[in-house]
């Protein structure tokens, strides 16, 4: 008859673990500063991070789609800037929402998971069109006030760089964006927090 031993897991098992569980120590204990705000902070630093990835997320996206089916090219350039911005943001969207429900708000549970997406896409949607009125209405000026420096450094990295002629709208889709970002961050943390999420303490 074989005994059951008490053998230590795979140390490939507990390593995995080991960066969540030191970033939520961290987390906690930062939130922990705040007294009776000590929650609030919590998943408001959850949510930022989730934000971090989200915005990895959406710059890949933008990037891969820049340099393959959107180029910023004419014929209809606004229109493919538009469109791998927003591309981009849904998928950014698609991995906030999953993070959000699991690490953020674990406890919010008294809806569906399917009313909370729908909710946490109205409000993204707000944020898309924030997001997209802003980007289109600036990226031209950015990018021609960017690109001086942008090719000062090329230059100083490879003297024979010649920026292509799509390179300002680039510099300038991305500079906008990363201005969207903070903005629309703050919108949907809030506008979750007292909608998708009003359900936890």
């Amino acid at each position: 008859m074989m005994t059951q031993t008490n053998a230590p897991r795979p140390i490939y098992v507990r390593a995995a673990k080991k960066p969540w569980s030191l970033l939520n120590r961290i987390i906690v204990w930062i939130a922990s500063k705040f007294g009776s705000k000590a929650k609030e902070v919590e998943r408001f630093l959850k949510f930022v991070f989730v934000g971090v990835i989200g915005t990895v997320v959406d710059f890949s996206t933008l990037l891969v789609l820049q340099a393959t089916l959107l180029q910023p090219q004419e014929p209809n350039k606004d229109t493919k800037v538009i469109a791998a911005a927003t591309i981009a943001f849904l998928a950014a969207i698609a991995s906030n929402f999953v993070w959000n429900r699991f690490w953020t708000y674990p406890d919010s549970r008294s809806r569906s998971m399917r009313r909370q997406l729908v909710q946490f896409t109205l409000i993204n949607s707000v944020g898309l069109a924030i997001r997209t009125l802003w980007v289109s209405r600036t990226y031209r000026a950015i990018g021609a006030a960017l690109l001086p420096f942008f090719v000062a450094f090329a230059t100083e990295v490879s003297p024979s760089y010649t920026p292509a002629p799509e390179a300002a709208a680039k510099i300038g889709t991305l500079a906008s964006t990363v201005v969207a970002i903070a903005f629309v961050m703050i919108w949907n943390f809030f506008a979750n927090r007292y909608w998708t999420y009003n359900d936890v303490e």
